[in-house]
């Protein structure tokens, strides 16, 4: 039987070769690392150019009517029948409910046959002041004939026809005779204050009557204005009960053609805000659309919730297709100022410094990561410093900073997996609320210094002069450029003087080596 092939070994010369060409393969991998590690390290440009700056407010707000009318009742009762619903259209008068109207017809009733029984104790007292006028005519004669005869007994007694006795007599007669008539006119005089009486009570019986049938014309709900129900709050069968507090049955907006956005301003921007402002705001119930409006309204009255300072200001808007509905909430952005044709660089260059150069300064413009919530987490700590240095934190503030930040990290990470439109909106919520939290620890000094930081680290310039720094690529390496800066949109400011010119070059970041795996982002940079 035929032995099986034995295996053929390689030459011991090929296995060295094979050997050495891995050893080589492997240095020449580590002279590249070290190589592309020692090199220059390759920078992100971008052009000066020129264009439009346009700074906004950002804000969020409330859709409300421009007019919105609660509709309640004052008597209370059960709800017979509702003749409208939510969404329906109405007009001025019109009749919405009826509340059971039996009680107040019998009020009515009552209230009737009070004021004629009134009435007639009223004719009856009439009637009896003009008896009293008879029997005063009656004793007034009475009285003249006694005065008459008193006369003659006075002559013939003077003649000496009679005696004194008669004439006396005649005396006694006449004197009662007048005061039968002085009674008599007394008891007029109580017959007109019993008839003046009966008027009064027959007035109180009409107010009564008065009262009876505007109670039952109140069991007839209807609209005061022209409008829409957005709002119906009782069923059919349900008790009313009107004691202290009017009960709110229906709520009406007049115009939904026509609405407003109550927008709720800090106070570090309402002195940028003025009438007739151009704003555009976005809905989450319509994503990537846009809506225009205008400021109307500023109102003075402030309110303070955690020692955070807001005024309403109020943006209208036309809503002619009735897309929009109250209580949508709405992310408000409102021009406060435009410039055309002026030079402006990308903020990240204002941003970016070469390794060993100090961060910017506080009056340094912002970046585009305090309007966008872009990545950074050294920065992010550099940003904490710096709160915690300018604002002189003690270790209590710290301790609440890192509690308000760890939490709006991980809201800000949560927004990766929504989509652009969404994110956007929702971010800028978040930011609104870091900036009232983080104002809410501070006392009323360190709330003057944050305001500062705030304005510069979330692009609200007003405009005025400021200084900042930019560099461009030369042979030799970067190369500072001071600048003076002007209007900022958050992510690009205008650039005043000659310092730069338009198309030159500045450095706004460095670009990853090629081959090396690029660094993991940490959350969302959150603006101060």
């Amino acid at each position: 039987m035929p032995l099986p092939p034995r295996r053929r070994r390689l030459p011991s010369a090929v296995t060295a070769i094979l050997v050495a060409a891995a050893l080589a393969a492997a240095g020449y991998a580590l002279w590249r690392a070290y190589a592309q590690r020692d090199a220059a390290p390759a920078y992100r440009l971008a052009k000066v150019e020129r264009g439009s700056i346009t700074a906004t407010v950002s804000a969020s707000g409330t859709l409300n009517a421009v007019t919105t009318v609660q509709v309640g009742s004052s008597i209370s009762g059960q709800i017979r029948e509702i003749l409208v619903d939510f969404n329906s259209p109405v007009k001025e008068g019109q009749l919405l409910a009826r509340i059971e109207p039996e009680t107040y017809a019998l009020r009515v009733r009552q209230a009737e046959a009070d004021l004629d029984a009134a009435r007639t104790s009223l004719l009856q007292r009439q009637s009896d002041a003009a008896t009293q006028r008879s029997q005063i005519v009656r004793a007034q004669i009475t009285h003249e004939d006694a005065k008459r005869d008193l006369e003659r007994k006075e002559s013939l007694l003077a003649k000496g026809f009679i005696s004194a006795a008669e004439r006396d007599k005649a005396v006694f007669v006449e004197r009662g005779a007048a005061e039968a008539v002085r009674t008599a006119e007394s008891q007029l005089r109580a017959a007109e204050a019993l008839i003046a009486n009966a008027r009064a009570v027959v007035k109180q019986r009409e107010a009564a009557l008065a009262s009876a049938r505007n109670d039952l014309s109140k069991t007839e709900i209807t609209a005061p204005v022209d409008g829409v129900v957005i709002s119906r709050q009782v069923e059919p069968g349900q008790t009313v009960a009107a004691s202290l507090n009017t009960p709110t049955l229906f709520t009406i907006a007049q115009d939904l053609r026509e609405m407003q956005v109550d927008v709720a301003i800090d106070e570090s921007d309402i002195g940028r805000i003025r009438v007739d402002q151009r704003a555009a705001y976005t809905v989450d119930a319509y994503p990537g659309r846009t809506f225009e409006g205008t400021v109307r309204q500023i109102r003075k009255a402030a309110q303070t919730v955690q020692n955070v300072v807001t005024y309403i200001v109020v943006v209208g808007t036309r809503n002619p297709s009735l897309q929009l509905v109250p209580g949508m909430t709405a992310n408000v952005r409102i021009v406060t100022d435009q410039r055309d044709g002026v030079l402006k660089v990308p903020n990240a260059a204002l941003r970016w410094r070469p390794a060993g150069v100090a961060s910017a300064p506080l009056d340094a413009p912002p970046g585009p990561g305090a309007g966008n919530g872009g990545p950074g987490g050294g920065d992010m700590q550099a940003r904490r410093q710096r709160l915690i240095d300018e604002l002189k934190l003690d270790a209590g503030q710290v301790a609440r900073l890192d509690e308000i930040l760890a939490e709006q990290r991980a809201r800000f990470a949560s927004l990766r997996e929504l989509p652009e439109s969404e994110r956007r909106p929702r971010a800028e919520r978040i930011r609104a609320e870091v900036r009232q939290r983080i104002g809410g620890i501070l006392d009323d000094e360190q709330q003057k210094l944050y305001a500062a930081i705030v304005a510069t680290e979330t692009g609200r310039g007003t405009g005025v002069a400021g200084s900042g720094r930019v560099f461009v690529p030369t042979a030799a390496g970067p190369s500072e450029v001071r600048v003076r800066t002007g209007l900022t949109d958050g992510n690009a400011t205008e650039v005043l003087g000659r310092e730069l010119a338009e198309g030159q070059e500045v450095i706004v970041g460095t670009q990853q080596p090629a081959g090396t795996a690029p660094r993991a982002s940490s959350a969302p940079r959150l603006p101060f």
